[in-house]
């Protein structure tokens, strides 16, 4: 764990909120990751120190969070924004985004989305990808109301944990 301040400045929204490029992890993102992620998923512990460690060095991702206020305000939103390289061409996906329920309706997930977009599209990605459950109605609503278009497909999932080969 590193010590000092999460991210990269970035600006306020017209909401009081701020999205921030997430660059050290400190005891203030893990104590956030705590809060938001058992909204997100129950079905995986929250990411502690070390976990939060790798994911914000991994190379291939971004991780944005939504402060309230200004810059140093506390956190009340989160994504990682994945960019890879394939050989049709870059492509971006947008995982495990997280709003404080506090704060829903207040345009923060759009705003990280967007942010994310606007890394994606500097990056010269092709596509920007992402996945959510159908009960999510607000969230689908979101991601239909930014441009995301719903494709046909089917996907596929192996789940390594529960793997008997494993």
């Amino acid at each position: 764990m590193t010590d000092g301040s999460t991210a990269s400045a970035g600006s306020t929204g017209p909401d009081g909120f701020v999205i921030e490029v997430c660059e050290h992890v400190d005891d203030e993102l893990v104590a956030a990751y705590a809060r938001l992620h058992p909204q997100l998923s129950r079905s995986s512990p929250s990411p502690d120190a070390e976990a939060l460690g790798r994911i914000v060095a991994h190379e291939a991702n971004t991780v944005l969070v939504a402060r309230e206020g200004t810059p140093g305000g506390e956190i009340i939103g989160a994504m990682v924004l994945v960019l890879f390289p394939l050989p049709s061409g870059l492509r971006a996906w947008i995982e495990d985004v997280v709003v404080d329920v506090g704060a829903r309706g207040r345009g923060v997930g759009a705003a990280l989305n967007l942010r994310a977009v606007e890394i994606a599209r500097d990056a010269d990605a092709r596509t920007v990808d992402l996945t959510s459950r159908p009960d999510r109605d607000a969230a689908n609503r979101l991601y239909a109301g930014l441009g995301f278009e719903r494709r046909a497909t089917n996907v596929y999932r192996l789940d390594l944990e529960s793997d008997p080969e494993r």
